[in-house]
């Protein structure tokens, strides 16, 4: 096998994509392929058997899932490829989103016989935030109900009308058999013990109007991409299949096509035509728009441009624990290059570090390297960086944007069995907390429980998992919990917080009024200073906004965090001697909890989005079921043979519910969860709610 990873590659050649999908849509065997294919491994590795490359974890191997994104890099005609194998449980969305932000590119795998599943929508909704082009595979179509038709209409349908077929199968379920390209009306077959060898064979006879139908349609889409192809086109005149590429090209680069490769990849079909199309219709970094970036600390932007010779700016995308080289830092390189053991600026954190070490990660193996350039994915070792952290050469500072996550909607009470694991209890969490920015940790004022909250229960379940085996961590779980939230009804005009304390000599003195009023879903937190003619001092009002934050974080319903309001500053009085920021601060926390009361405060809930699959003769049962948990049910589609109910329900209902699923339809459903919106709790169920927080203020 030729090495070819010391070869230089021009930026033009470099491919960096993601392969990601719903959950037993065939990613990661899709992936095995591609590094068989590409040379990267000697044997294919299958899920089902749990020796794949790329989910390495012993609690994927388990599962037969993924669970965190795995890098790899591979060589494919002339290009090279870096690949990220994303998770397809909606639990680890995180790990998806803060991949799709480094990559260029990307290819959603859809099973055959499904369709578009929930996981496959959200990507795509992903995907189109960060304006990633993409390549669709539709992938099992030898297994029972697969059906490339069915599935060009259901994206059509649920996704973009912007798919365009560039391939048609041969066959039908068990007789699928190989693939025709419609760009260069050739048809290939698969074979081989590991369909390495793609033979051309003749294009089947009942295929050819098929063929021809589907070319016309794809043939008339890329003449949109020129002016010279739309007067070709229209005068009838042949467009050649170069001209066809390059404006298929032109077109996916600009998310305005996304072409569908069909194939098989259990049975080894299609995906070295699927690699031939990222390597000719995917983006380099330099088809890439100009990367936006600030100057630190203020709104003023610059461009940066993908070039070697520019200054060095990386992005830190995800931290991990590594058991060989401990703490790795992935980051992405928009500009310049940076060598081993240089110093390198935190923009986001203001601080110098020196770059140590740099790793090539192949899955958990790992390669150093002296220097990685623009366009690169590489791993840092002895950085201080997390998620979301710009690094950059001091003597040119650029802060990129930050990466967002949804919010945590699930708690679980985590306890240690012993006094010896406590301080290991903490550590392991400080390492999760630092690796994953969709979980959080807090201490329950009440109970001093620990509450660990993530985005569904698997998520929890494995970071539990991992304490155990990688730190030794024993603990106690208690029942999952729902992440509720506090909120305000109504808006109140005059709020006052006063703060006066005089115990001899020096005193304190905080004076504040606020309004307070309330904010549409999902907008969390706003504050605003409108202090005029000096009432209050500028030095003061850093320190009221962080007591508002402060008393935000425990409501006094039922001392959950208080969102979606905003608070307006707008006068006050301060004392020559005795004001100071902790008074202010107090006089702000004491205002908050007075206005809470005020404006009418209620609970919200975590409502879910719900797609149950199920054979049609237990749909009603499915349906009455849901409904009985207070689900809203919004629709019914056929789904192969299968029917899918969609809902909307909230989380508190939701627990247990796949072993209650699986009990009404003799094991035969399967369902999908993911968070959608909060909702107002129903005034009975906020009261139990409340009750069961024993200790905790009421509202008067």
């Amino acid at each position: 096998m030729v090495d070819k990873t010391n070869k230089t590659y021009p930026l033009e050649k470099i491919r960096n994509i993601g392969i990601i999908a719903h959950i037993d849509a065939g990613k990661t065997t899709t992936t095995e392929r591609v590094l068989y294919y590409t040379g990267k491994s000697h044997k294919i590795g299958e899920v089902h058997e749990g020796d794949t490359q790329m989910d390495w974890m012993e609690q994927e191997r388990e599962r037969g899932i993924t669970i965190q994104s795995a890098a790899t890099t591979c060589f494919w005609k002339d290009c090279r490829i870096n690949i990220i194998d994303t998770p397809g449980h909606v639990d680890f969305t995180a790990e998806v989103e803060r991949s799709l932000r480094v990559l260029d590119g990307g290819v959603i795998v859809f099973d055959g016989s499904q369709g578009v599943e929930p996981q496959s929508e959200t990507v795509f909704r992903q995907a189109y935030k960060y304006s990633v082009p993409l390549l669709f595979f539709v992938n099992k179509l030898d297994k029972l109900g697969g059906d490339f038709f069915m599935t060009l209409d259901s994206i059509d349908e649920r996704l973009t009308k912007k798919a365009v077929p560039v391939q048609l199968p041969i066959g039908f379920e068990g007789t699928f058999s190989g693939v025709v390209d419609l760009i260069e009306r050739k048809a290939y077959k698969f074979e081989g013990d590991l369909g390495e060898k793609v033979i051309e064979i003749d294009i089947p006879e009942d295929l050819r109007d098929k063929v021809e139908e589907y070319r016309g349609r794809l043939v008339e889409k890329v003449a949109e991409s020129d002016d010279t192809l739309v007067e070709k086109f229209l005068n009838g005149e042949e467009i050649s299949v170069d001209e066809i590429r390059d404006g298929l090209r032109k077109l996916t680069i600009s998310a305005e096509v996304y072409p569908v490769y069909a194939g098989a990849s259990l049975a080894n079909i299609g995906v070295q035509l699927l690699l031939d199309g990222v390597a000719a219709y995917l983006p380099s970094p330099k088809d890439k728009p100009d990367i936006p970036a600030y100057k630190p600390g203020s709104d003023e932007g610059l461009t940066l441009v993908a070039d070697e010779k520019g200054p060095f700016v990386a992005l830190a995308f995800k931290v991990q624990t590594d058991p060989y080289v401990g703490r790795l830092v992935y980051f992405r390189v928009y500009s310049g290059k940076v060598s081993a053991g240089t110093y390198i600026y935190n923009a986001t954190k203001n601080q110098k570090e020196r770059l140590g070490r740099i790793i090539l990660m192949h899955a958990n193996k790992r390669e150093e390297i002296s220097e990685i350039k623009v366009g690169e994915i590489g791993a840092a070792v002895g950085i201080d960086a997390i998620t979301g952290d710009t690094l950059c050469d001091e003597g040119n500072k650029a802060v990129l944007e930050a990466i967002t996550f949804a919010e945590p909607v699930i708690g679980m009470v985590v306890e240690p069995k012993s006094k010896g694991d406590r301080d290991k209890l903490a550590t392991a969490l400080k390492k999760f907390l630092e690796e994953d920015p969709t979980l959080r940790v807090k201490t329950d004022d009440e109970t001093a429980q620990t509450i660990m909250y993530g985005m569904g229960e698997l998520h929890l379940e494995i970071v539990v998992d991992r304490m155990k085996r990688e730190f030794g961590v024993e603990v106690n779980t208690g029942m999952p919990q729902v992440a509720y939230r506090e909120t305000v009804r109504k808006t109140v005009e005059t709020v006052e917080g006063k703060y006066i304390r005089q115990t001899g000599g020096r005193g304190q003195y905080g004076h504040v009024i606020v309004k307070i009023e309330p904010l549409e879903r999902g907008k969390g937190y706003e504050f605003e200073n409108k202090i005029v003619g000096g009432a209050i001092p500028k030095e003061y009002i850093p320190a009221i906004q962080k007591g508002m934050v402060e008393a935000a974080e425990s409501g006094i319903l039922a001392g959950y965090p208080i969102v979606d309001f905003k608070i307006t500053l707008h006068d006050g009085s301060y004392h020559d001697v005795d004001s100071s920021e902790q008074a202010f601060k107090m006089a702000a926390i004491m205002a908050m909890r007075s206005a809470q009361r005020s404006a009418d405060s209620f609970l919200l809930e975590p409502i879910m989005s719900v797609e149950v699959v199920v054979p049609e003769e237990f749909m009603g049962d499915i349906i009455g079921n849901l409904s009985g948990k207070r689900g809203k049910i919004e629709g019914t589609e056929r789904r192969g043979k299968a029917t899918a109910v969609h809902a909307k329900v909230p989380l508190a209902e939701m627990f247990g519910y796949a072993t209650e699923a699986r009990g009404m339809t003799q094991g035969r459903a399967s369902f999908t969860m993911e968070p959608s919106h909060y909702e107002e709790v129903p005034q009975n169920i906020a009261q139990q709610i409340m009750e069961s927080k024993s200790g905790v203020t009421r509202k008067e």
